[in-house]
């Protein structure tokens, strides 16, 4: 073998070598965002359920829906506990959090829901407190007070749920990105990705808009590219 083929070789071999080193470190890229999106989205659901509970405790709906409220945001926190969200019990918390977007989405879509709630903040900031001495606040500043106060309540509600939305299309956009990149042949061969689990959409019904039409809505926000995917095993 001539120096000039050996000076070959080893330079097509240093080119792959820094080729497949990228590649690894793409791909660790690539599991690092997954991971941050996963973390948004664990908080944005537990955030919303948090609320939910808060409202369903606040004395402002009636005792069905309260009920309702609070034990499908209970089950929505206790399908996460202790559970990944691309591990075991996926399925379960996919459910769980669905029923509770389906829950709120009834509850929000009723006639007269946020005049109901707005009323009963006015009337529950009226009630007479023995420790306040009632001549201090004047009764349209209590009922401005209550309306105030609902009214944040219910678009903080509003608002988690529209982060939930949009930390769940970061998630699967990342897990789109990530799962391509794994599939590709030098990645399977070199088992660049160790032994990593496959990660997995995350699908839920996530709109609070009648319909599922709003923004949120059931269909993969993912894109082309997560819409219509079957999960990765």
């Amino acid at each position: 073998m001539t120096p000039a083929i050996i000076v070959i070789v080893l330079a097509v071999l240093a080119m792959a070598g820094v080729y497949v080193s990228w590649r690894a470190g793409r791909l660790d890229r690539l599991h690092t965002r997954l991971e941050t999106a996963r973390a948004s989205l664990d908080v944005a659901l537990v955030r919303r359920s948090s609320v939910t509970l808060e409202l369903a405790s606040s004395g402002l709906l009636d005792p069905a829906t309260s009920l309702l409220l609070a034990g499908l945001a209970h089950d929505a926190r206790s399908a996460l506990a202790g559970r990944e969200l691309a591990g075991r019990g996926l399925a379960d918390r996919e459910l769980a959090e669905s029923d509770l977007t389906k829950a709120l989405r009834t509850v929000f879509s009723q006639p007269g829901f946020r005049a109901s709630v707005l009323q009963a903040s006015v009337s529950q900031a009226s009630v007479p407190q023995t420790s306040v001495p009632q001549t201090s606040v004047s009764h349209t500043s209590v009922s401005q007070t209550g309306r105030a106060g609902a009214d944040e309540l219910l678009a903080e509600l509003e608002a988690t749920a529209h982060q939930v939305f949009l930390a769940r299309t970061f998630y699967n956009d990342a897990v789109v990105a990530t799962v391509a990149a794994r599939r590709r042949p030098l990645a399977r061969v070199l088992r660049l990705a160790g032994g990593a689990p496959m990660p997995e959409f995350f699908e839920i019904d996530d709109s609070l808009a009648p319909g599922g039409t709003g923004p949120g809505a059931t269909a993969s926000p993912a894109g082309d590219g997560a819409a219509g995917q079957e999960r990765v095993p």
